[in-house]
């Protein structure tokens, strides 16, 4: 149960309205505050497409494989995402024509969820420009001339913003927001904090930015000195020896056909022909299994760990279950900064998350991860974890995992194939200046989140304090 007390005033302001929802939200006691400040509609302060707040139209999604034909594609689940090397491409003549190129993703936008899970935010960066949004992404765009796109983005994400946009839904089973809803939303102008906070966003972005290009350069300096060409999706799905072959090295973990497809055998021949050690040979295998079952205890948050699935792990700010840490004392859940986790159930899409592999920070060990993870964790004096983890985030390795899958719908790697799968080595030195770039880059993400938190802690600090 909760309990709020509510001043006579605000029902008075809202119509004597006693329905409990809107003053448990949060929306009707932003308001109040908001009304002692000096603020503006926001439709004054943005510009561009459709006065700068706009969604998209319904529309048929043409995929396509090779990026010279196609574009990013970001949904209401990629935008949270840390990595957006793996998004799937939209069909390119489709997205440059009239009726989609205004969806275009361009830096300084605040890109909202306005379908479903109402009000989930993040700040357009140069990672994601030139990518593409569907229609259940609202974009807000500041006008320059009138205010500072990174405040305006952290004065939405902020416990004043995020009410007042959710008090606009409708629908009875999957709520939406529509930009009409919000464009009177009510802007307080803060004076020289704004700039103070816009800088501290923009840095974020520019650190998510640079923390992305880092994981990249690390995996590819790893293959460009280990001798291996990267899996490149085009080349690897139009590839026509999977149409049919014939095997003879049978072994007796697996008689599933695709696993032994000649395209994921070549790969794994590739790197068992240059210097390479074993993944199980590599990590504590004590806690390297998935599938782990137990009970969920809830637990409130001063008591308890936020338990994170496959698909909160690869968020830049995952929304988990809290839940009791004592009852998962000695399972493994908890795993330490620089273990790789790679999903180890689910199902074969391209667009899955199934076999790709997420970097534990500092700031993410702090949760614990649910069973449904092979956990990568180095033993000491083995493999820097930088640099396992820039071999285990490729394509290459993630089609190498996904060949030696079992199950009928739900697949789950076998244990055996896996810890067998070859890592590529290479002299101490090199790993430990790609592992370095990984560890860098892991830096980034968790001290972008912290500045935006500082920001959004200013603005909120600011309304409460009455614009001061």
């Amino acid at each position: 149960m909760k309990i709020k007390h509510v001043p006579s005033s605000w029902l008075d302001h809202n119509g004597r309205r006693l329905d409990c929802g809107p003053y448990m939200s949060g929306a009707i006691e932003a308001r109040e505050l908001l009304s002692k400040l000096k603020t503006m509609p926001m439709h004054k302060l943005t510009a561009g497409h459709d006065g700068g707040i706009y969604n998209g139209p319904q529309f048929v999604r043409n995929y396509v494989t090779d990026p010279e034909f196609g574009v990013p594609f970001l949904t209401t689940s990629s935008m949270l995402h840390s990595d957006l090397s793996t998004l799937p491409l939209l069909r390119k003549a489709d997205a440059l024509s009239s009726k989609l190129r205004y969806l275009e993703i361009k830096e300084g936008m605040t890109l909202i969820t306005c379908s479903g899970s109402i009000g989930r935010m993040a700040y357009s960066r140069k990672s994601m420009a030139g990518a593409w949004s569907n229609q259940d992404i609202m974009k807000v765009v500041a006008n320059p001339d009138a205010i500072l796109p990174g405040y305006l983005h952290a004065y939405l994400a902020s416990r004043f913003g995020v009410p007042l946009i959710a008090s606009g839904t409708y629908g009875a089973v999957i709520q939406h927001i529509e930009p009409h809803h919000i464009a009177d939303l009510p802007v307080p102008r803060l004076k020289e904090i704004e700039e103070q906070v816009h800088d501290l966003i923009q840095q974020a972005a520019d650190e998510l930015s640079e923390s992305s290009s880092l994981m990249a350069s690390a995996t590819n300096s790893l293959f460009a000195n280990a001798g291996l060409n990267e899996s490149q999706n085009h080349e690897y799905l139009s590839d026509e020896k999977r149409q049919g072959w014939s095997e003879s090295s049978f072994d007796a973990f697996s008689l599933r056909a695709l696993n032994y497809d000649p395209r994921s055998k070549g790969l794994w021949q590739a790197v068992s022909s240059i210097r390479h050690g074993l993944l199980g040979d590599l990590v504590d295998r004590s806690n390297f299994e998935g599938h782990i079952v137990f009970k969920r205890i809830d637990a409130d948050p001063e008591h308890g760990v936020m338990l994170v699935g496959q698909r909160d792990a690869f968020h830049l700010r995952p929304e988990g279950r809290w839940i009791s840490k004592k009852s998962i004392q000695g399972l493994g859940l908890q795993v330490p900064a620089g273990t790789t986790v790679i999903p180890c159930h689910g199902t074969l899409g391209e667009s899955e998350l199934y076999c790709r592999a997420a970097l534990v920070t500092p700031r993410t060990s702090k949760y614990a991860y649910s069973g449904d993870f092979y956990r990568c964790i180095p033993r000491e004096g083995t493999i820097p974890s930088g640099y396992l983890f820039a071999f285990l985030r490729s394509r290459f390795a993630f089609r190498m995992n996904r060949s030696m899958s079992t199950g009928s719908k739900q697949q789950y790697q076998h244990p055996v194939l896996m810890a067998n799968m070859p890592i590529p080595r290479l002299d101490d030195e090199k790993e430990q200046e790609i592992a370095s770039m990984v560890d860098r880059a892991g830096y980034l993400r968790d001290h972008a989140l912290e500045l935006e938190d500082q920001a959004v802690a200013l603005v909120e600090r600011a309304i409460e304090e009455g614009g001061r």
